[in-house]
Parts: structure tokens; sequence; C-alpha cells
């Protein structure tokens, strides 16, 4: 089984859910399914029980419901939590940047990281384009001993038990081989997978809630036609793409979405050898 990439978004999630109802992480049990960035934790129980009341408890307090305000909406309103910050889910779907007012109501006064605030990443990152030197020379001058312990990264747990240590069990992205039963098969999908000395062993899920998959569903064949088109030089379906991407058809017209792919294409000809054409 190949694995092509890693989620440590469920493990932050389901660290944070827990704190909500004040449940110790090691007494935690669930399910997270879907594809990379917008999976569903489809069980989460506490003890063996369905912990999904306390949640829909929880998310009422408005200090809970403020730390990530776009994803417990959805939560609210579609029954089940999914992974990612607040400002990511917001530009996953149609319901919460396509006005400014619901800009403001919901990505803007968030206390969580990324509530939505625009460039968000963008800013991060360039900030530390100007202080990563100097915080790496403070890191090699501090004299205290390096912290040895294993960190919250997946890797070298991965490597070690893949080696023959203890198995591992974490959220990878893995070709759909009828894995999700209600998402497309071969499409790349986020499940649980466990490793050992014989490989990578992702889990059966079945199918994800329908109101769940459809939202799947949409974003996946938004990055089908996209990886299609620019493996292929097509650049109908990189527009078709674009045309279902929810947040930019949650504000454009299709002549609108056409112009700003064509815009798009001019501005970025001469990274773009594989197009013969550039032009919708």
């Amino acid at each position: 089984m190949k694995l092509t990439g890693l989620c440590h978004s469920v493990q932050g999630t389901a660290h944070m859910l827990a704190s909500w109802i004040g449940a110790p992480m090691n007494e935690i049990t669930y399910v997270c399914a879907g594809i990379n960035h917008q999976a569903w934790f489809i069980k989460f129980e506490w003890k063996g029980k369905d912990a999904y009341p306390l949640l829909r408890e929880a998310v009422k307090r408005k200090e809970i419901y403020n730390r990530e305000q776009v994803r417990n909406d959805m939560f609210i309103h579609l029954g089940y939590y999914v992974t990612e910050s607040s400002g990511h889910n917001s530009e996953y779907n149609w319901w919460y940047r396509k006005r400014p007012d619901l800009i403001e109501k919901y990505c803007t006064h968030g206390t969580g990281w990324n509530p939505g605030e625009h460039a968000y990443i963008v800013k991060e990152y360039q900030r530390r384009k100007n202080i990563w030197q100097k915080e790496i020379k403070k890191w090699l001058d501090d004299p205290r001993p390096l912290n040895l312990k294993r960190g919250n990264e997946y890797a070298s747990s991965i490597i070690n038990a893949w080696l023959g240590g203890e198995p591992f069990r974490f959220n990878g992205n893995v070709p759909n081989t009828g894995l999700i039963t209600n998402l497309p098969p071969d499409v790349c999908v986020e499940v649980p997978v466990y490793v050992d000395r014989n490989g990578f062993n992702p889990i059966y899920v079945g199918a994800l809630p329908p109101q769940c998959a459809a939202l799947n569903n949409i974003n996946i064949a938004s990055e089908e036609m996209a990886v299609e088109g620019a493996l292929t030089g097509n650049p109908e379906l990189i527009f078709h793409a674009i045309c279902y991407d929810p947040l930019t058809a949650a504000v454009l017209s299709l002549d609108e979405i056409k112009d700003m792919v064509n815009a798009m294409f001019r501005k970025n000809r001469q990274y773009l050898p594989q197009f013969k054409i550039t032009k919708v």
C-alpha cells in the first residue's frame, strides 16, 4: 500500500475535543476519515460511549464556540466534527466567505489558531522571512542540552514500527481501494492506518455520512480535474476545476471565472511549459 501523506490535524483536533469535555486523551477512541484537510470524526467516544452529546453541549459555551467558529458552526449543522482550522474550512465550502457580513461574523473574531484572517499564512511566512536566521542562530547558541524526547511528528514512530518496533496507528492519505465506499475509487482518501514490519495497513471505514461525503466529493472532483489538467496541459480542465471550487463558485459567475482563469494563465504563462494553449 502506497502512503501519499500524513495528517497531524486529526490528532490535534482529537486532543482539542477531549479537552472541551474534560476527558483524558487516553480514554478517548475515535475514527476519523474523509480527505486530507477535510476528514470527519465519524466516531468519537469516551470510555466506549458516544461523546458527541457532550460535545454538543460544550460548543454552546461561548468561550468554546469562539475557539473554532467555522468548525463549530459546521458541527452544529452537519452533525460531525471536521479536521483543520476554521480559517482553512472557511475556504473549503460556500458558507462563510461569500459576503462581508459573513466574513465579519465567522472569520474575524475567533480566538483559535487561524480563525480566517485574509492571507494569514502568507503574512506568517513574510514575518519569518526577516527573522528565521536570527532564530536559528539563537537556537544554535543556546547552551542548554537539546531535548531529544519524541515530539508530535509521526515520522520517527512510523520508521520505528516499519523496522520492527511497536506498531503505530495514525491517519494517513492512501488510494481509495474501497476503504470509503461513497467516495470515488482510487482517489486519495484519509483513513486510519496501522504501520508495522509488514508495511502500511489502511483500515476499512465504509460509507461516510452523506452530508459529509457530499462536501468531500465536490472537493475531490475539483482536485481531480485540476491535476489532470496540469498533467496534460489542458486549460479547459483547469477552468472547469475552478468552476467547481466551492469558494470561487460562491462569489463568481461562470463568465467571471473564465476571465479570472485567463488572466491567471497570462500572468503565469512562462511557468507553464506543458500548456501549448493558455486561454480558455
